[in-house]
């Protein structure tokens, strides 16, 4: 049985639908502490309107880089569909190290593809 409140509950392959993300990886998110659910007494998860909006925020921020772990930290400082950051010092310094740890990874990318095209240029 549905709730009576006014609001517009979905059931998870509405979700799916309306963001194009896998049940599965709604789960995952859910599982992850991104993703808010509650459940019917027949055990069917069920979202709010704002869980289409939290699953866009969370595809544009992981296809930023960032990890699941960070993105639980960083969802609840993001505002709008984009996500646009309601900036405080401990999320600034956080993205911060982000973006030096990404640095950090694509330096070691860069010296070890040199590595193996020397070995490839190679007779």
């Amino acid at each position: 049985m549905r709730r009576s409140t006014p609001e517009v509950w979905m059931l998870i392959g509405d979700l799916a639908r309306r963001t194009g993300v896998n049940p599965r990886l709604l789960r995952y998110y859910e599982a992850q502490g991104l993703l808010e659910t509650t459940r019917t007494p027949s055990g069917y998860r069920e979202y709010d309107e704002d869980a289409v909006t939290t699953v866009r925020k969370i595809r544009v921020l992981l296809k930023a880089g960032l990890s699941t772990e960070t993105i639980r930290t960083v969802l609840p400082c993001t505002v709008g569909e984009g996500p646009e950051f309601d900036w405080c010092a401990e999320l600034r310094d956080l993205m911060d190290r982000e973006l030096a740890a990404m640095d950090d990874r694509i330096d070691t990318l860069q010296q070890t593809r040199g590595t193996l095209a020397y070995y490839l240029s190679q007779p």
